[in-house]
């Protein structure tokens, strides 16, 4: 129990280092930058190998401390509407890991399918939560809020602009899945423990 638990702090701190440096590559094609999302990956590979835990611990803790090395995700929008960035962003990430994570490991069969299932229902409970979040602070931030501004400018935010980024998640992360089943790494269980097979 105490090596699992020293390993999964182990593998949540990696996960951590690649969250804070990823996004200093992808920057480097500021076309696509922001839209790979890559802060996403391995908040959801934390979530769906340490667990719920330690996804939402991850998802919680990699924005603010990112932005205390490197200065981002800023605070907020550098440009008009000026609505808030990285509080935002630290529910949607923590919403990320958790439900990854959870879902995964209550599923009573763990392949392919039920990391899809998983992952795609981490993506849309985080961004329904981003947008709760950034719903409720723009009003304090703003004097000109209108649900007619706020709501396109969500919708392309979150969903829109972000289809780049969802394609290379649900492609690369069960990749990296698949890989470290069949390396033998982190297996797919057969069957959820505590079942009667």
């Amino acid at each position: 129990m105490r090596n699992e638990m020293v390993k999964n702090m182990t593998l949540s701190a990696m996960f951590m280092a690649i969250g804070l440096l990823l996004p200093l590559l992808t920057m480097q094609i500021p076309q696509i930058g922001n839209m790979m999302l890559p802060m996403h990956i391995p908040v959801l590979l934390c979530g769906l190998i340490c667990g719920w835990k330690y996804g939402l611990v991850v998802g919680l803790i990699l924005p603010g401390f990112r932005y205390l090395i490197f200065g981002m995700p800023p605070l907020f929008a550098p440009f008009p509407p000026f609505h808030p960035i990285m509080v935002p962003m630290i529910f949607e990430l923590a919403t990320y890991g958790f439900l990854a994570g959870f879902l995964y490991q209550r599923s009573r069969w763990q392949c392919v399918i039920a990391l899809y299932r998983s992952m795609i229902t981490a993506m849309v409970g985080g961004r329904l939560v981003l947008g709760i979040v950034m719903a409720l602070h723009v009003p304090f931030v703003t004097n000109n809020f209108t649900w007619t501004a706020f709501m396109p400018a969500f919708i392309g935010g979150a969903f829109t602009l972000a289809i780049p980024g969802i394609i290379v998640q649900l492609t690369l992360i069960p990749a990296i899945m698949v890989a470290l089943n069949r390396s033998g790494l982190v297996k797919f269980r057969r069957v959820r423990e505590g079942d009667v097979t």
